[in-house]
């Protein structure tokens, strides 16, 4: 079963998404407040850092036994450089990540709570 709903944080207003037993939050509308024109900017700009992939790597490990531990530890390696990009789709499809999920809707990612 989907609920959807939206929350007010800072005056901002911020979509979620419930399915199965996980909540989704959009990461779409959060970065639309330091970017509203160009919020997947914002997204793939977070998903560079070292410890963003840290973090996502660790969530996977603990949540998600079907993680591809080979293809997170090089996206590990190569985070935070300059040549490095990532996308939330580049990262569902390499690793079978299930803590994100990106949708067609103005291509939008949303990050499942911890």
């Amino acid at each position: 079963m989907t609920i959807k709903g939206k929350l007010i944080v800072q005056n901002t207003i911020v979509s979620f998404t419930r399915i199965e037993q996980g909540d989704f939050i959009s990461l779409t509308d959060i970065a639309r407040v330091k970017n509203p024109n160009e919020p997947k900017d914002v997204v793939k700009n977070w998903l560079r850092t070292r410890s963003t992939i840290e973090f996502l790597g660790l969530w996977e490990k603990i949540n998600n036994p079907n993680f591809k531990g080979v293809e997170f530890d090089s996206f590990k390696n190569e985070a935070g450089t300059n040549s490095f990009t990532l996308s939330p789709n580049k990262w569902i499809e390499a690793t079978g990540a299930i803590g994100i999920k990106s949708t067609a809707a103005f291509r939008s990612a949303s990050i499942a709570d911890a």
